[in-house]
């Protein structure tokens, strides 16, 4: 059994919680929750997985070294000194990527400057020659981490970050972030057993995430690399046997899953993008306007969408979102209606009372990813039935 280590994921504001589930549902150890990270313990085989399987996970790294620095010549000391000939050789190309917090170190390019510095001197000092650097397509990424005097420096697994599934090659305007979209799915609490509808769908992002998820398909199945591949110790058999295992446990699907848009541009990209995620026999999607669109069917129905926010169309806006609650009150019973919306006057008027709002941020915009539960017959009558039965 191969020895187990320390890793951390990160992930968006407010998604910490959803990750912890996932690490725990995976099999991590030692889970641990931070500010948009969560650390957790496994072997290389759980690094493969993590990086393959997890929903809302950004970046899986694997740290190696941990030192106090206060300054840049202790900073490029401590990365000098570090055994690199372990990780890379002088024919590999390298990048760096830096996080800092502090008064002591304020900007984070330098840091990546001055880390770079050291490693390709200690190169050059032992062999004569050097690393390249690389930004877009590196053999090895590195990320540096310094909170006040803590610096860590890991490994980064993931390389590119983990929303880049590999299906999305046709995008709408301001798309939803892939690892977003799957963690609004998770806090709506969608029973997979509901008819899910995103009635605005834009690029279809939602609808892949949705199926991927009630199919129980791993999240990165379709990317075309991870990081670990270009390391010394990249284990292509225990890779596919991992993949293999994850593949079996696909299931199929219990409920519908459908969307529309108004556009014909989205609707055709779309289902570009449905056909790349291997998911059209799973997905229904339609060209059509939500404000005149008629719920369907009786049953009940999961709606979740991410409607415009048009923050320079104000008036335009107010009026648009109106229509949504509008739409919602007389035609769609029996249907908790979830939005995702950074407009929060246009929301005030949606005209209906959410029962929930969860805070997170699409980018540096902060949202509100808010419910609105609207029932069958009066909300009084709801209430009676509940109580009866």
């Amino acid at each position: 059994m191969e020895d187990n280590f320390k890793m951390l994921a990160k992930t968006f504001y407010g998604m910490e919680e959803l990750l912890a589930e996932e690490l725990k549902d995976l099999g991590a150890q030692d889970i641990e929750k931070g500010n948009r990270i969560v650390h957790f313990v496994g072997d290389k085989g759980f690094m493969y997985k993590a990086n393959m399987s997890l929903r809302t996970a950004l970046k899986i790294l694997k740290p190696i070294h941990t030192a106090q620095v206060t300054n840049e010549y202790e900073l490029y000391n401590m990365v000098y000194d570090f055994p690199w000939e372990e990780y890379l050789s002088h024919e590999n190309s390298l990048a760096i990527d830096s996080v800092v917090f502090g008064d002591n170190f304020t900007h984070s390019l330098y840091v990546s400057q001055k880390a770079k510095d050291a490693i390709v001197d200690r190169f050059r000092e032992n062999t004569g020659e050097r690393p390249d650097v690389n930004l877009d397509h590196p053999d090895v990424r590195i990320n540096i981490h310094i909170d006040l005097d803590q610096c860590t420096i890991s490994l980064d697994s993931s390389g590119s970050s983990l929303h880049h599934r590999g299906y999305r090659t046709a995008t709408n305007i301001a798309p939803l972030n892939e690892v977003l979209a799957a963690g609004i799915i998770l806090l709506s609490g969608w029973d997979q057993t509901i008819d899910f509808l995103d009635p605005m769908c834009g690029s279809g992002t939602i609808l892949i995430e949705a199926a991927m998820m009630a199919c129980n398909i791993p999240a990165n199945i379709n990317r075309k690399e991870f990081a670990f591949e270009k390391w010394n110790d990249w284990d292509e058999e225990l890779f596919y046997k991992i993949e293999e295992a994850q593949i079996s446990k696909i299931r199929g699907l219990a409920g519908s899953i459908s969307g529309f848009d108004k556009a014909p541009s989205a609707i055709e990209k779309a289902r570009e993008n449905i056909k790349n995620a291997n998911l059209e026999e799973f997905i229904t999607i339609e060209k059509n306007n939500f404000l005149y669109a008629d719920k369907e069917t009786d049953r009940p129905l999961h709606l979740l969408s991410n409607p415009p926010y048009g923050e320079r169309l104000e008036g335009d806006m107010n009026q648009f979102y109106s229509e949504i609650g509008d739409t919602l009150k007389q035609k769609y019973q029996d249907t908790q209606a979830w939005m995702i919306s950074a407009n929060m006057e246009a929301l005030k008027h949606v005209g209906l009372r959410p029962s929930r709002k969860i805070k997170l941020f699409n980018g540096k915009l902060e949202t509100r990813l808010s419910l609105y539960s609207i029932y069958k017959g009066t909300k009084k009558t709801h209430k009676l039935n509940q109580e009866e039965s």
